[in-house]
């Protein structure tokens, strides 16, 4: 942990074991947001990584310490239920990673957390992968190879700067580091160019679930699913025949293959308009999910929900989690 995050883990943690936080937290509602939970802490902790994942003993250590806190209830009812004395908290996943349902179901099962998770249609059931995966392992893992030079080479006549000079001689952290902030960079790339660079991108296995594994988990009782675009496209950078399609396909697909489809949008990427939150609507979503960290409030934009974005560490350090709460009390 870096001095600047053990500050906030010690600010955190006195915030929520004082009387302030606790009156505070005592009828509030949270939204966590997650992405993928790996059977490898260690990898999991790697900064490129650490955002997006958590670790799978990280992640049963958030569930137990949620559940001593926070009732942990479904995002409907989160949504809906009347105050009654208690804090609660929804646990949200965004894209439909496969390991939500190879790691991350058992644990939400074993602790009797209920779930929802946001599927990009596009990819589920299909070979593809997510770009910010596909292309930030083969940098990371490829070294050398005669795919990462080609993978380099596209990039550069994309226009993407090229990885730092010293890239494969840094620390393992330094250079997970470095990548972090280069992958952060690509996302001024088109979204339809980033995911042809994926494509060329070495595949093992897939990196989405399939459409087997979320009826399978939809049967369980513990798991709801909702769309997050069809394929993962920044919504407010299409135009309007194509935001129409995007909803419309991710709509359709969740409908055919689901049971009982979440009423609820999530926005790819967080990002929304006024454009977007109409089209949205117009299809019958009364509210969708944004990326602001504060905590949820009954006057809040239906259609613009804040959500609070756990990381790695945060799974680890309630201290962490709690400064993350002492700012969204704030917001």
């Amino acid at each position: 942990m870096t001095p600047s995050q053990a500050c906030k883990a010690a600010i955190g943690w006195l915030h929520l074991n004082g009387p302030s936080g606790r009156r505070q937290l005592r009828e509030a509602r949270l939204i966590l947001m997650l992405h993928r939970v790996l059977a490898d802490d260690n990898a999991a902790a790697l900064p490129h990584r650490a955002e997006l994942c958590i670790g799978q003993s990280a992640f049963a250590q958030l569930l137990a310490w949620l559940q001593r806190r926070f009732a942990c209830v479904p995002l409907e009812e989160l949504l809906t239920a009347p105050a009654d004395g208690r804090a609660r908290v929804a646990l949200t996943f965004d894209d439909g990673w496969r390991d939500n349902a190879e790691v991350a179901y058992p644990l939400l099962a074993r602790y009797g957390v209920p779930a929802s998770i946001f599927l990009s249609t596009d990819f589920i059931g299909n070979p593809q992968g997510f770009w910010w995966e596909s292309i930030g392992e083969t940098l990371w893992e490829a070294s050398g190879t005669q795919t990462r030079t080609l993978l380099q080479k596209k990039l550069a006549e994309c226009g993407a700067a090229p990885l730092p000079a010293d890239f494969d001689t840094l620390p393992e952290r330094q250079r997970s580091r470095a990548l972090a902030f280069y992958l952060q960079s690509l996302k001024a790339l088109p979204a339809a160019t980033l995911q042809k660079l994926a494509n060329l991108c070495p595949q093992q296995t897939p990196q989405a679930m399939d459409w087997d594994q979320v009826r399978a988990l939809e049967d369980s009782g513990w798991v709801r699913f909702g769309p997050h675009g069809a394929r993962h496209g920044i919504l407010t950078k299409m135009d309007d025949a194509a935001l129409v399609d995007d909803l419309q396909r991710s709509h359709r697909e969740l409908a055919t293959r689901c049971q009982a489809p979440l009423p609820i949008y999530c926005y790819p990427n967080g990002d929304h308009d006024g454009r977007v939150r109409q089209a949205v609507a117009q299809l019958g979503y009364h509210r969708a999910l944004a990326t602001h960290p504060a905590l949820y409030q009954a006057d809040d934009d239906p259609l613009a929900l804040p959500r609070i974005g756990v990381s790695h560490q945060m799974a680890r350090n309630p201290g962490l989690f709690g400064w993350r709460l002492l700012q969204g009390l704030a917001r």
